[in-house]
């Protein structure tokens, strides 16, 4: 079953709507009666529970049937933040490509805090976004792949589902921090986008303070 709760923007929205469940049937008790009460709790749970189980079936993982082109071309998706020019998420993507071209679309999620995420105060996250975007990019056509980056949502799943509405991708590739220094990881990113996209995903690890220390 589907995580409910699969972002920040999802989870104000369940709270939202429990507070608002909760008004609903104290007003009504208080105004006809427990019965009324009880006649709307029932009315506003079926409709809760129809809503959520057609839900279920609507939203299915994007098969995400790549879109026409040469048999020797190849479309990567990248999902990538803070790790998006490490040399480690280069070589993935050359190994994913291998022998073919390669039209690589780099998606890097808006990283935010919690206070500017629910302020919807974004610009900053964006700007820093698109620097490391740009970087990335430039180095990915010096090494000969067409290649285009977007800013993506602060939800990196949400990212890839936008994504896979516009680029057909043969395969996703997600690079993190190691371990222990990836906020990805601790959420289950990683696995949840396997089990989520009916596309091939690879993950790469990136240890910036390793080639840090190395150069």
């Amino acid at each position: 079953m589907r995580n409910p709760l699969r972002s920040e923007a999802e989870a104000y929205r369940f709270l939202i709507g429990t507070v608002v469940y909760f008004v609903a049937i104290a007003v009504a008790t208080a105004l006809g009666g427990r019965w009324i009460g009880l006649a709307v709790f029932v009315v506003l749970s079926v409709l809760v529970l129809v809503w959520f189980f057609r839900r279920e079936t609507r939203e299915q993982p994007p098969a995400s049937a790549p879109r026409p082109h040469a048999g020797d071309e190849r479309r990567i998706l990248v999902v990538a933040n803070e790790t998006v020019g490490g040399a480690e998420l280069r070589d993935a993507i050359r190994a994913a490509a291998g022998d073919r071209r390669a039209s690589v679309l780099v998606v890097s999620p808006a990283l935010n805090t919690k206070i500017r995420h629910w302020a919807s105060d974004e610009d900053g996250a964006r700007a820093a976004a698109e620097q490391r975007l740009g970087r990335s990019v430039a180095a990915l056509e010096e090494l000969g792949f067409a290649a285009a980056g977007e800013v993506g949502d602060a939800d990196p799943l949400q990212a890839i589902e936008d994504a896979l509405r516009t680029f057909g991708a043969d395969e996703i590739v997600i690079s993190t921090h190691p371990e222990g220094r990836s906020n990805w990881l601790e959420r289950n990113v990683v696995g949840a986008a396997r089990e989520r996209f009916d596309v091939p995903i690879t993950h790469v690890v990136v240890d910036l303070q390793a080639g840090a220390a190395a150069s």
